[in-house]
């Protein structure tokens, strides 16, 4: 697919998003850091066991995900502003992430196809001011673009204040806001939610 049709501007303003293909790996690799976003993880968490992400962690994960992005799969889309990447949000179809399956509190609700948002990282400077609600707001756009006819997210709904670190799958509320409904909760802290496309 061209990747004309595959860029958009978020809510009208400078923000536009685009899925990471090969030509923007550079620009992935300057959002996420040496560091590799947390701890060298470099968004391969949700793909590996725990055994496979503590054998790779830092510069394995990356080249792991360069070389998943150079076989044209795309685990995500890079926000921007101008032309400085400031946000990621990883989607791809469930099936993608081993590591859902293998949860007992993130199991599949049904046997419907859905696409899984799974990680957000925002540049730390831009955190507190919107963009994760534009990074869903793009993933909705993305999935529907791909043809997608449901978006699930595994976001906290935390007790209390919860470190930036440990809200990388998103917060509950802002996925309300977004129009996404609870479809699931085994957990206190941890729902499923659902926009349909």
């Amino acid at each position: 697919m061209p990747e004309s049709r595959l860029s958009h501007t978020v809510e009208r303003n400078e923000y536009q998003w685009f899925p990471l293909q090969a030509d923007r790996f550079g620009d992935f690799e300057q959002l996420f850091g040496q560091n590799g976003a947390c701890g060298g993880c470099w968004c391969m968490w949700w793909k590996q066991t725990g055994s496979e992400f503590k054998a790779s962690k830092g510069e394995s994960n990356r080249r792991l995900i360069q070389m998943y992005v150079k076989t044209n799969k795309i685990p995500g889309i890079l926000l921007y502003d101008g032309k400085t990447p400031i946000g990621w949000c990883a989607v791809e179809p469930r099936s993608h992430y081993s590591r859902l399956d293998r949860s007992r509190i993130l199991k599949p609700v049904d046997e419907h196809p859905v696409w899984s948002i799974t990680c957000f990282f925002i540049e730390k400077t831009r955190r507190k001011q919107g963009v994760m609600s534009r990074l869903i707001d793009a993933a909705i756009e993305y999935v529907r673009s791909q043809d997608g006819d449901i978006v699930e997210a595994y976001p906290i709904d935390p007790l209390k204040r919860t470190a930036d670190a440990f809200i990388y799958t998103g917060i509950a509320s802002t996925f309300r806001q977004a129009g996404f409904e609870e479809v699931a909760r085994r957990s206190d802290t941890r729902p499923i939610m659902r926009y349909v496309v």
